[in-house]
């Protein structure tokens, strides 16, 4: 099967003598006007390469590499050059174009590059199909209570959620902080059973409890349990801790704007205001929350 690429140019001569010279190589193509077309025949037909004029109207090459970079980040991006353009051209390599042939030298390098673009590029081309293929899949973490155990889990379940393209980078944020907060709950309320009014103290006694606990038994020896579930139309992550537990009823309502004000609590209010269901179950040593994929 032919490699696809994308010719994006303004110019329906520039676009022409590129599409010719790459039918005549053996690859297939299509065609842009500008950078929202492209953006649209992307998001269409799953191109194996995208190349760009720089010079265009409404989108032009350099908002194309970024959008493209962002929203795709396994699609190679090649730029056509012309004299004048050259300062573009390298802010585009910097954040994110692959290479470029100057339009002067397309007919002796454009089909060479395209080659050698992807050829190296296969390999993530390949697993962002596979990925993108994904209809569920679930893991099961045990983690201890050390801040870089956790961080690091943290790191790969964002990594894990932005390979599969589940969110827009805000809502990936957001996800991350419920994340982070769900876990110090389980460890430092959880597992070292800590109580929130020591923050409230001066003199560093929570940290300094915390720091005592994690090297004490039974408090050491504790695991934070982390499920995570992503199919196509949701996530789901159950967090749990092998804490004596408390009653859920007895929280204060994690919604309410006067939750704002208080020191603890402000990792509840974070969890509900970020993700659309949250609950617990009835010992209180364990948290479910879930995250509609709202796909484009």
């Amino acid at each position: 099967m032919a490699q696809r690429i994308l010719v994006v140019d303004d110019s329906p001569l520039d676009r022409k003598l590129a599409g010719r010279l790459l039918e005549k190589s053996g690859f297939e193509t299509s065609f842009a006007e500008n950078g929202a077309q492209a953006l649209e025949s992307i998001a269409a037909m799953a191109p194996d390469l995208v190349l760009t004029d720089m010079i265009m109207p409404e989108m032009d090459g350099l908002q194309l590499v970024e959008t493209v970079h962002a929203r795709f980040p396994a699609l190679p991006v090649v730029l056509m050059t012309a004299h004048g353009s050259e300062s573009v051209a390298v802010q585009a390599l910097r954040r994110g174009a692959t290479s470029y042939v100057p339009k002067r030298d397309l007919a002796r390098e454009l089909a060479s590059t395209i080659r050698d673009v992807l050829e190296l590029t296969q390999p993530a081309r390949d697993q962002q199909r596979v990925l993108d293929c994904i209809a569920e899949t679930q893991t099961v973490f045990e983690v201890g209570n050390a801040p870089g155990e956790l961080a690091a889990l943290v790191r790969h379940l964002e990594s894990d959620l932005a390979l599969m393209r589940c969110f827009d980078q805000t809502t990936l944020l957001q996800v991350g902080v419920a994340l982070r907060e769900s876990l110090a709950n389980a460890v430092y309320h959880g597992n070292l059973e800590l109580d929130s009014k020591l923050r409230e103290l001066d003199g560093g006694e929570w940290d300094r409890t915390a720091q005592q606990r994690m090297q004490a038994p039974p408090y050491a020896e504790r695991k934070v349990r982390v499920l995570a579930r992503i199919t196509r139309s949701d996530v789901h992550f159950v967090v749990g801790d092998q804490g004596r537990g408390f009653d859920p009823k007895s929280l204060p309502n994690p919604e309410d704007a006067a939750s704002l004000d208080r020191v603890h609590g402000r990792g509840l209010l974070l969890i509900h205001t970020f993700m659309d269901e949250v609950h617990h179950n009835p010992r209180g040593n364990e948290i479910t929350m879930k995250k509609r994929i709202h796909r484009g």
